[in-house]
């Protein structure tokens, strides 16, 4: 196999959450490229079929089904789903996740944590849980979490304690995966990314002050893109990274040398 050739999927079966804009769609156009049939898995069915049709419009195999990674039976129905529609799955990227700045530790709601927790962490878990049960059977699979250069360093100037924990802990969710299931086939494996100009981001543009924070604390002056994030998680999704499992490749403009 050529080195090139490494980057291929060909043939291979591609589960994407949150997988309908910004960063997500984007992995699905990569791994869509590079030969994978893909699943597009969103909480918003409309827009899933909606992004599935763009996709699919570009050529090869896409489908789109509603999943919200919150709730475990949501999960299980999204899998069965898919099983029906192509009878396996081999690489699963956990990109659904919500971020709430701005909220004080002190005076942050019970609510507020939780909604965060229940979405980047535990629906993760929920996810991973799932569709690892099948590649543990047949000995092979991949797993692309999404985590953050959050979970390594503390954002300034805004406090988001709920998202900066969730993301630490599925950077240590990776790894244990990774120990535990690396000697039956399966890698599991992270990106974190630093700010990336989606419509998360797009909704603070004209604020001055945290465009220079954030920017300005970015050794490359500049945010990130979704397609670079999605070139990452293609490398982790393919055999060209078939050694490595448990890693957390931050993909932060040089954030957190800083």
């Amino acid at each position: 196999m050529s080195y090139l050739d490494r980057f291929r999927i060909d043939g291979k079966v591609a589960v994407v959450t949150g997988g309908a804009r910004g960063i997500g769609y984007a992995v699905c156009e990569a791994l869509s490229e590079a030969g994978a049939a893909v699943v597009i898995a969103d909480i918003d069915g409309d827009r899933a079929k909606d992004a599935a049709r763009r996709l699919g419009e570009r050529g090869g195999r896409v489908a789109a089904v509603q999943m919200d990674v919150t709730q475990p039976e949501s999960v299980e129905d999204a899998r069965n789903e898919v099983a029906e529609m192509f009878g396996t799955v081999d690489i699963l990227v956990n990109n659904a996740g919500i971020s709430k700045s701005f909220e004080p530790a002190e005076t942050m709601s019970d609510q507020a944590w939780l909604s965060v927790l229940d979405v980047n962490l535990n629906g993760l878990f929920w996810c991973c849980r799932s569709f690892a049960r099948a590649m543990l059977e047949r000995g092979s699979g991949v797993i692309v979490n999404v985590g953050s250069m959050s979970g390594e360093i503390v954002n300034r100037p805004q406090e988001q304690s709920q998202y900066n924990a969730s993301k630490a802990a599925v950077h240590h969710l990776t790894r244990s995966l990774a120990a535990e299931w690396g000697s039956r086939g399966v890698r599991v494996n992270a990106v974190a990314p630093t700010y990336i100009a989606t419509e998360m981001l797009e909704q603070f543009e004209n604020d001055d002050t945290l465009m220079e924070y954030w920017r300005g604390g970015t050794p490359m002056d500049r945010f990130g893109r979704a397609d670079e994030i999605a070139a990452v998680v293609l490398f982790l999704a393919s055999n060209a990274s078939s050694l490595m499992t448990g890693s957390i490749v931050l993909a932060d403009g040089g954030y957190t040398c800083w």
